[in-house]
């Protein structure tokens, strides 16, 4: 990793913002951060409404793409294969999409987004629904386009009990979970 993008995700880890002030190419990072903003939210919309074409055609995963899906269990590595976005594709319906940003971070290679995702739609044949994500979203420049490298998704927008964390933590299913 270059050293940029290590001081990027320390940054990131300790919670503060990577300042780019007075840096002779900060126009174009917040440029590149304005137009992943908007990409993020228009693919997701898409994808709550089962487009999956539409999705792939507004973003490009890597082929060193991590996902941590909202729903747990091992993270999913590498690209996914063609069936899997199909998969993907049929697993949301009817749905709406918007997002909120909580910060990004941006470099000339790397752009982080810190989003709460908040959509109504059909997941995985269950009734229609408001579901509220908070998501972190990891872009690389890949030549002249940016792929999405990792995505980090969980549905804890609403605070938890720290009982309630430490039940999860355990490995334990919590009522109805």
């Amino acid at each position: 990793m270059r050293k940029l993008e290590q001081l990027l995700m320390a940054t990131i880890g300790a919670g503060l913002t990577l300042a780019c002030a007075s840096h002779p190419t900060k126009p174009a990072v917040e440029n590149n951060v304005e137009m992943l903003i908007k990409r993020s939210k228009e693919s997701n919309a898409a994808l709550m409404r089962g487009d999956i074409d539409t999705y792939k055609s507004l973003l490009t995963l890597s082929d060193d793409f991590t996902l941590m899906s909202p729903f747990g269990g091992e993270p999913t590595r590498g690209p996914l294969t063609n069936e899997a976005m199909q998969r993907m594709g049929k697993f949301f319906k009817h749905g709406t999409h918007d997002q909120e940003l909580v910060r990004a971070y941006g470099t000339q290679d790397m752009v982080v987004l810190a989003i709460i995702e908040r959509s109504r739609v059909e997941v995985g044949g269950l009734p229609s629904q408001e579901w509220a994500l908070r998501v972190t979203l990891v872009y690389r420049r890949d030549g002249d386009d940016w792929t999405l490298v990792h995505r980090h998704a969980d549905p804890l927008v609403e605070r938890i009990s720290l009982p309630y964390a430490a039940t999860i933590a355990r490995g334990e299913r919590p009522e109805g979970g």
